[in-house]
């Protein structure tokens, strides 16, 4: 008989995983990590250090490629890739433990999903303010990460109020099937007013006393209707593409008239790049949806049962194989890619005609088209993001807290954002105005101005100095916020 079942209740429940009240510290510090390595990014944009992409330009859908970034600036550049597909998936991930948490607060579904909707209207709003605030007026909604977060968090916490419930519909349907049609005996009727708690308590207590695997199955099904939900949510991407993700073919034109024109229906599936607009969109919530859904994924499975640290290290290390494995495959078959026909650089001219042109260069294969992101990115991003969480979950607990600096950047996230934007640009508009030059790198938002720092050990500086500068208030910050209440809006930062 088994005894150590994948879960208890709705797949998302366990006992003695850890003690009660402790934190799970590879997710903050990862977190953490990744706000350290975006602000590398945002703080070459502070500077005009480099122009902003790995092709010298922002990687988009069907966007031709005709030389790279010198090696620093494509190196950074990449990493940074990791960033808003990691805080999404962690998103997701974030939903099932706050969903857990907040359950065994007392809290009904109800409450749990006006909760997922303050919380997606507080960084609505705050996209807002901020992008207009910070552009002086020039855009009215600046959408450079956070309404794709708010989005998705709404719609995965909705998701995973709706799993909690047909899971427990399942399991009741199958163990009702069994006694009805295996035993042969009619399962109990239960009271349809009864809470579903006081139903799923005694039904649990007739499946382990039955060694049956009804709730097992139910929490299998419901996680491969997740992977399925991912997939789906990803590949879209490539279909809905205005030119099908090419650079050379006679299909762009039509595609391009069928998909909408209008700002406020394209900002849900669509970038918006152009500099004219008024509406500024690089993260269409739609498009990123997939990560927040493999987070919900992940997170059903991390919380299933208690796991040992080995295997959970192992664990890791063996999904993000199988995302590399994916990665390679679009590489080498040259399927889910938004940049199809786009590498036309020195590296593909060298090449004889009809070869693979992800093989002609090591720049050539990492290349990846991150707005909307394509499956290749999906599967790079999340390769390397499993292989962070696998490295922290291997560190023990006691020297994992030492780690205060990504811990405390780590559970401030929202706050980080806003006030190390704030930081990195402020400060960058002084350093340039003193120090800098003219480096050919033109303002996102003003193309006309190229005055900036282009020194490399200037701007790792500056970084870190930043870093620095951050790091007491968001300490200050995460633990205000530790110290309110579950249902506080300061917790919502």
């Amino acid at each position: 008989m088994e005894t150590n079942r994948p879960f208890t209740t709705t797949g998302a429940l366990v006992v003695g995983a850890k003690p009660a009240g402790a934190r799970v510290l590879a997710p903050d510090l990862t977190r953490g990590l990744l706000m350290i390595i975006m602000a590398l990014d945002h703080g070459s944009l502070a500077l005009h250090t480099w122009r902003h992409g790995t092709g010298r330009d922002s990687e988009a859908d069907g966007r031709v490629v005709t030389r790279w970034n010198f090696t620093t600036a494509y190196v950074v550049r990449t990493l940074t890739h990791l960033c808003a597909p990691g805080f999404t998936f962690l998103l997701g991930m974030g939903v099932v433990y706050l969903g857990r948490s907040r359950t065994k607060l007392g809290w009904g579904p109800a409450r749990l999903a006006r909760y997922f909707a303050v919380r997606c209207l507080v960084l609505t709003i705050v996209t807002a303010v901020f992008g207009f605030v910070m552009t002086k007026g020039k855009v009215w909604f600046l959408n450079a990460v956070l309404f794709a977060l708010a989005v998705d968090y709404l719609l995965a916490g909705l998701l995973w109020l709706a799993m909690a419930k047909t899971e427990v519909l399942l399991t009741r349907s199958l163990v009702w099937a069994r006694k009805r049609w295996v035993l042969g005996s009619s399962a109990e009727s239960t009271d349809e007013d009864a809470d579903e708690e006081d139903i799923l308590q005694p039904l649990l207590r007739d499946c382990e006393a039955d060694n049956s695997y009804e709730p097992y199955i139910s929490w299998s099904v419901h996680n491969a209707v997740l992977l399925a939900l991912g997939a789906v949510t990803i590949f879209w991407n490539i279909w809905l593409s205005d030119d099908s993700g090419e650079c050379e073919t006679s299909v762009s034109t039509i595609k391009t008239v069928t998909s909408p024109t209008n700002p406020f229906l394209r900002i849900w599936f669509w970038s918006i790049m152009q500099l004219d607009s008024r509406i500024h969109s690089g993260f269409p919530p739609m498009a990123w949806l997939s990560f927040a859904i493999f987070g919900i994924l992940y997170g059903r499975i991390i919380t299933a049962r208690p796991w040992t640290r080995l295997t959970t290290v192992l664990t890791h290390i063996a999904a993000a194989s199988l995302f590399a494995i994916l990665f390679l495959l679009t590489r080498m078959l040259q399927f889910g890619n938004l940049s199809t026909g786009c590498l036309q650089t020195p590296d593909q001219h060298a090449q004889p005609h009809g070869q693979n042109p992800y093989l002609a260069s090591p720049a050539s294969f990492f290349y990846i088209v991150k707005y909307p992101p394509d499956v290749a990115f999906l599967a790079f991003t999340m390769a390397c993001n499993l292989l962070i969480l696998a490295f922290f979950y291997a560190i023990p607990p006691g020297v994992a807290r030492r780690l205060t600096m990504l811990l405390d950047f780590g559970t401030s996230a929202l706050f980080f954002y806003v006030t190390h934007m704030v930081v990195l640009f402020t400060l960058g508009a002084a350093v340039v105005a003193l120090f800098g030059h003219d480096t050919g790198v033109p303002d996102i938002m003003n193309p006309g101005n190229s005055r900036g720092v282009d020194n490399l050990l200037g701007y790792f500086a500056f970084w870190a100095g930043a870093m620095l500068l951050m790091w007491p208030l968001c300490r200050w910050y995460s633990r205000f916020k530790s110290g309110k209440g579950a249902d506080s809006l300061w917790r919502l930062f």
